[in-house]
């Protein structure tokens, strides 16, 4: 039976997977740390440098932000690109102060506030809406590498759509609901990390009937 849209998807994802609790963080700030730092990077690496932060006392916007551009990227060196994070994150520290905080930041809607993390040195689309769904609870779905492969496997996508394209279609299908985008990102991610990688395992996804990959390697 074919996919019907994402929230098909969504449905099928979680009866395979189950609930999936995301996104890991104790406070909406070491969320929106833990954004900048996952890009081009495993999350668990990410949870190495966080906890070296926690361990040096400098899980804090001002604390980041006071100390040396080097020696913050020795913090988080676990987390790869240390050098250039270093400088993202302090970019990103700045905007968050300046901005007045978590309490300023959850007030500001969400069309005014995406345009201005955007306009932060370092914060892409992805790391962005990271930020707007998972640390202040924003109906922003977040768009990955998993997202594009499934869907053009799956039919959903044609590939080459644009990020706010893709983005658009599924919030557009689904509705305002951050809690349903939070789970089916979290369940694209863990299909596309254990099943749906770059040579997939077929044999056990639920998907399999309705994917190109798994098409062609039944007819193989």
């Amino acid at each position: 039976m074919k996919l019907d849209g994402f929230r098909d998807l969504h449905d099928r994802l979680l009866a395979a997977h189950g609930p999936q609790d995301w996104w890991p963080g104790d406070t909406p700030f070491e969320i929106m740390v833990g954004a900048v730092l996952t890009q081009n990077t495993a999350w668990t690496n990410v949870e190495k440098a966080i906890a070296r932060l926690i361990d040096a006392h400098s899980l804090d916007a001002a604390t980041i932000l006071a100390l040396a551009p080097e020696a913050l990227a020795e913090l988080i060196r676990p987390a790869g690109y240390f050098n250039v994070k270093a400088r993202r994150l302090q970019s990103f520290c700045r905007f968050y102060l300046e901005a007045g905080g978590l309490e300023t930041l959850a007030r500001i809607p969400t069309d005014l506030l995406r345009p201005q993390l955007l306009a932060v040195h370092g914060i892409g689309p992805e790391t962005a809406d990271d930020i707007l769904l998972y640390a202040l609870h924003r109906p922003v779905f977040v768009v990955d590498a998993y997202t594009r492969r499934i869907g053009e496997r799956v039919g959903l996508l044609r590939g080459g759509e644009g990020y706010d394209q893709i983005r658009l279609r599924v919030e557009t299908e689904l509705g305002p609901d951050a809690a349903l985008f939070n789970e089916l990102h979290a369940l694209i991610v863990i299909h596309g990390k254990n099943l749906c990688r770059k040579k997939p395992d077929c044999a056990a996804c639920c998907l399999r009937a309705d994917c190109r990959s798994g098409l062609v390697r039944d007819a193989g």
